[in-house]
């Protein structure tokens, strides 16, 4: 279940991140990250899932080639599916459709056996043009509530070469989880109660326009008339990000509620006397 937020050194040990975006530099590389994250998956009993471009045959050739994934694809343990057979070329996702295509394989793994689904996918076809990228940012914060209760984790890749260090971070940001270097903050689903998401990482000037893209792709829901968000993980945050979140909340006819235990945010809030925000100190 994803908890918190932050920088992911070793697929291999994603720990609380269940859904983490990873940018790669070529083929090998993600085949070698996809693989380190599916070989987790098998041994916890999952059904997973190689998904990238070519077509299926190739992708099971290089499905073998990994350790223990041989006898997984005999089994049904474990399958690759292609990108393009699914999306023809410049698809734009329908976000809620496509978790609720995952929310179907997923209850399929289970009913065959497996403890859940595990997905390392490699979606750099999907996000090449600004509506691609737009609607498939949508769909990982959508993606991103749905793990929170379900038994499905995701590693979604994307080719830093081809998609560019922008898109990287505008993805990267919608995860709980990341390489190191993709976005300099994260704002993704939470179990928090009465939180509408989770914040984690700095937030500056450099930020504002990540930030907006993120706070308008998410659709963060109020709860009894405010936009409350658990920046426990929050390292910095400037008055121009402080702002910039009052006013996005503002604009909704909320109030922002931000629940930490940090001080930093509620002497912003003091200085700059702000009563459309607060702070809530976690209990």
């Amino acid at each position: 279940m994803s908890l918190q937020a932050g920088v992911v050194e070793d697929v291999r040990d994603p720990g609380r991140y269940d859904h983490l975006c990873w940018a790669f530099e070529d083929a090998q590389e993600f085949r070698a990250r996809a693989g380190c994250f599916l070989a987790e998956g098998l041994q916890l009993g999952e059904q997973v899932w190689y998904v990238g471009s070519g077509d299926v045959t190739a992708l099971e050739d290089e499905l073998r080639e990994l350790p223990g994934m041989e006898q997984a694809l005999h089994s049904g343990a474990a399958k690759a599916d292609s990108i393009e057979a699914a999306y023809p070329t410049g698809t734009v996702v329908d976000p809620a459709a496509q978790v609720a295509a995952y929310a179907r394989a997923t209850a399929q793994a289970v009913a065959a056996g497996f403890t859940g689904l595990r997905v390392a996918a490699d979606a750099t076809a999907l996000v090449r043009t600004p509506e691609q990228l737009d609607a498939f940012a949508r769909y990982e914060h959508l993606i991103d509530r749905y793990i929170l209760t379900a038994p499905f984790s995701a590693m979604c890749a994307y080719q830093r070469s081809l998609v560019g260090d922008g898109s990287i971070a505008a993805l990267a940001c919608m995860h709980p989880g990341a390489s190191a270097d993709a976005t300099p903050f994260w704002l993704h689903a939470t179990t928090q109660n009465g939180c509408a998401a989770a914040i984690g990482g700095e937030l500056d000037l450099a930020t504002r326009d990540l930030l907006r893209l993120a706070l308008h792709r998410a659709d963060l829901q109020p709860h009894n008339g405010e936009l409350v968000l658990d920046a426990s993980r929050v390292e910095f945050m400037d008055h121009r990000s402080l702002l910039q979140l009052v006013e996005h909340a503002r604009s909704e006819g909320h109030m922002l509620v931000l629940r930490t235990a940090h001080p930093g945010p509620g002497l912003l809030i003091r200085a700059l006397g702000l009563d459309r925000a607060r702070v809530e100190i976690p209990a």
